[in-house]
C-alpha cells in the first residue's frame, strides 16, 4: 500500500506530502525517539505522538514510509517544511495510536 493509498482509505489528513507514491510494509509505535531510531524499519509507517524537529531526523534515519502523528498532533509550520524538504511524509490522525493501529490493521 502506498502512503496515497492509506489517506484515501483512512481519512487521514496529510500535512507534508512530498511522497505519497512511498511503499508502506508495516507499522512501528513508539514515543521514546532513541528506541524507534533502533526498531523501526524502512518502509514502516511510524505512529507518535511526538511533536518536535527530532521526529524529522528519526524519520529520515530510519527512512520510514510516513510518520502519523496521532491524537490531532501537529507539528509547526518551520517543521513541516523541513519534513517536506528532507521528504518525509507526515499525516496527521485524530485517533489515539492504538485506534489509529486497528485502522490500520484492517488495510495494511
Amino acid at each position: 500500500m502506498t502512503v496515497n493509498e492509506l489517506l484515501s482509505r483512512t481519512g487521514f489528513e496529510p500535512a507534508s506530502l512530498p511522497d505519497g507514491e512511498r511503499v508502506i510494509d508495516g507499522v512501528y509505535i513508539g514515543d521514546l525517539l532513541s528506541w524507534v531510531m533502533g526498531r523501526a524499519r524502512e518502509n514502516n509507517a511510524w505512529l507518535t505522538i511526538m511533536s518536535n524537529v527530532n521526529v524529522v531526523a528519526v524519520a529520515s534515519l530510519t527512512d520510514v514510509s510516513c510518520v502519523i502523528l496521532c491524537e490531532d498532533v501537529t507539528l509547526e509550520e518551520d517543521i513541516l517544511k523541513t519534513a517536506s524538504d528532507k521528504g518525509i511524509n507526515v499525516i496527521l490522525s485524530p485517533l489515539t495510536a492504538y485506534e489509529t493501529a486497528q485502522k490500520l490493521n484492517g488495510i495494511l
